[in-house]
């Protein structure tokens, strides 16, 4: 017998004869249960083809197929909202409300978004790329609709990881006064992105096994249903079963907070989740449906590892094996780093929000389980967490992506800074980041921190910057942020193994990086036109790019890699710009209120005039690919080198 795929051993799938038919949530309707269920697998198909080919967020999605089936085969989207937490897990939403056609630009450069996405279709309601956001988003928007007199329920999606994260609670506690049209779906896969940790987890679990009060819920209904003016019976068999379900689960915070409660229930059997929906529908008070669901339900691989085929790259689905890179990438130098360093210092510890692996601070858990700490999807907490780390003594890493510590600039201010408490935070994926769209681009992390009193900010431009940067990090006495991209580190350079020296960055010759190209001397003899490219370090390769070209047109440009970008030595700097003719600088980041701006005002003041700056303007990134979005910023190695020969000319002109 020949052997099976991973694809064929989980589910037999069968052609896309149904879901293509599918234009909008009413086409599912009037389908039977044997049809969705072909429905499902039909969707399964079509999300595992797609994510293979363009990655993509796939354990979430595979899990959540029959829930989302159940929503909208019960519910009458968009009159009824249904608003996905963080909406990473969105792709069968998508493919019920019409986009099945355009499914498979999933993620790419002008496709649709692997998001909710409001200009997508009137089914999105929110752009949603953060976690823990449905529920008081869903009881706005209730409230907006009741106020101006629209009728129809509001169903927030939330995830159990998403539930760790303390704003989740904020919208449940307000929730639970008065929102008689909230239903909140709690989908309990019992992850978020690494495996749910702490006491919520544990909680949930509790919850799930009240599957014996359900059993014996249903069997009580059905035997009560068939006696004989059983009507009489329901005041006594409400009480009964009120006191059955305190005894077999002595607690739910849901009621506590004033909600019914439903559940658990399976979350991929489409007939019991249609019949307790039907039944929520009517109810007039804030639900909570309790929901078990199995993350990757359908694709053996994403099975028996849901955190590895959470968010992925293209993949082969008949195994789900990846391509493997020789180049390191950030991320993978930084693991390998904190560990060197943490077995050199004791009191090292390290923290992360729900993603270890993500990160790189799996093998850190690995080797030192009892100096990790993973709290769930909370950053706040994380970082105020560490302020307890670092008065007690220890010495915190906090590893978080830059798009996600904006939710805990305040705790950084505040709890780390205020006290200059000592501290060292990874920013992981900032500047541009691929495919995931404007939620999650990096670009805003040095504007919101620059300015922070007893907080330096360094930017790596390789592996061995990297392991410099946080050799020095874990003796500096306050604050430091280290910032770097999601991409490979490129090849090193004599400079980059250069000592730091705080303030300063290092230049990088054009006959370190093409000593076949520097330029000594003009077409006409004259001593070429020279130009200096500074640049923060997740730039460097596009800057090299730009540099080499740049030679091969008789101008003659160096690199000058930042490093520091606060505290930044200023005077040092310039006493390096004042010989070059021209000056541009690149920053991944936001252009007001960055690191560049101000560059630029300081060599200005000091007379000099040939000075151009490029980085991310006031507008969201769209999605796609690293150059297609460093493109749209004008930030690629064309627009760099375009810049630096349009200040060459303008001075050639003026002389």
């Amino acid at each position: 017998m020949p052997q099976k795929t991973a694809v064929q051993t989980a589910v037999f799938f069968y052609a896309n004869d149904m879901l293509a038919q599918i234009k909008s949530p009413e086409d599912i309707k009037k389908l039977s249960q044997k049809e969705l269920r072909q429905l499902a697998d039909e969707i399964r198909r079509t999300i595992i083809d797609t994510v293979g080919k363009n990655g993509g967020h796939l354990a979430s999605n595979l899990g959540i197929v029959e829930l989302t089936i159940a929503l909208h085969k019960v519910f009458s989207s968009p009159k009824d909202a249904i608003v996905f937490d963080v909406s990473h897990q969105c792709y069968a939403h998508k493919l019920l409300t019409g986009r099945f056609e355009e499914f498979s630009s999933l993620r790419q450069g002008g496709g649709i978004s692997g998001f909710t996405k409001e200009c997508e279709s009137e089914h999105d309601f929110f752009d949603n790329g953060h976690a823990s956001t449905s529920i008081s988003q869903a009881l706005g928007l209730l409230k907006a609709r009741e106020i101006q007199g629209v009728d129809g329920k509001v169903i927030a999606v939330i995830g159990d990881g998403a539930l760790t994260g303390g704003l989740a609670y904020e919208g449940l506690l307000n929730a639970g006064r008065d929102a008689k049209n909230l239903i909140v779906v709690l989908n309990d896969n019992q992850m978020s992105i690494s495996p749910s940790e702490g006491s919520l987890s544990r909680y949930l679990s509790s919850l799930t096994m009240s599957i014996q009060y359900q059993s014996v819920r249903r069997a009580i209904d059905k035997i009560v249903s068939k006696l004989p003016g059983s009507r009489f019976f329901q005041k006594f068999i409400f009480r009964f079963k009120r006191g059955l379900k305190g005894l077999l689960l002595s607690e739910n915070m849901f009621v506590d907070f004033g909600f019914e409660y439903a559940g658990p229930l399976n979350g991929h059997d489409i007939k019991e989740m249609e019949k307790v929906f039907e039944r929520v529908k009517k109810l007039k008070k804030p639900v909570v449906v309790h929901v078990i669901t199995k993350k990757g339900k359908g694709y053996s691989p994403a099975e028996d590892n849901p955190e590895l085929f959470h968010g992925i790259g293209p993949f082969n689905i008949a195994d789900g094996s990846m391509e493997k890179f020789d180049a390191e990438s950030f991320t993978e130098n930084f693991s390998r780093s904190i560990v060197r360093l943490a077995n050199e210092n004791q009191r090292l510890v390290a923290i992360t929000a729900a993603m270890a692996k993500g990160t790189g601070l799996a093998a850190f858990a690995r080797h030192y389980p009892q100096r990790f700490f993973d709290v769930g999807i909370a950053e706040e907490h994380a970082v105020t967490f560490a302020a307890g780390l670092a008065k007690g003594g220890l010495l915190p890493v906090v590893c978080i992506y830059s798009t996600f510590i904006q939710r805990a600039i305040d705790q950084i201010i505040h709890d780390i800074c205020l006290p200059n408490l000592r501290a060292i935070f990874v920013f992981d994926r900032s500047g541009a980041v691929p495919n995931d769209g404007e939620t999650h681009q990096g670009i805003f992390d040095i504007a919101l921190l620059k300015s922070v009193p007893n907080l330096s900010m360094l930017a790596p431009a390789s592996a061995k910057e990297l392991d410099l940067c946080l050799d020095w990090a874990a003796k500096a006495k306050g604050a430091v942020a280290i910032r770097y991209p999601k991409k490979s580190c490129p090849s090193e350079l004599a400079a980059f193994s250069e000592p730091l020296i705080e303030g300063r960055g290092v230049l990088v010759k054009a006959e370190e990086f093409a000593p076949s190209l520097s330029v000594l001397e003009g077409t006409e003899g004259k001593k070429a036109k020279r130009v200096l490219i500074a640049a923060t370090g997740s730039m460097f390769s596009e800057v090299l790019v730009a540099a080499r070209s740049l030679l091969l047109q008789g101008a003659s440009a160096d690199i000058y890699n930042l490093r520091f970008l606060k505290p930044f030595d200023f005077d040092a700097f310039y006493s390096i710009c004042k010989d070059y003719d021209a000056l541009v600088i690149v920053e991944d980041a936001i252009k007001q209120g960055g690191f560049a701006e101000e560059l630029e005002a300081f060599v200005q003041s000091k007379g000099f005039r040939a000075v151009q700056v490029l980085a991310f303007g006031q507008k969201f990134p769209a999605q796609g690919s690293r150059e297609q979005i460093l493109e749209n910023a004008f930030l690629s190695p064309n627009d760099i080198q375009r810049a630096a020969l349009g200040l060459l000319n303008q001075i050639k002109s003026g002389e």
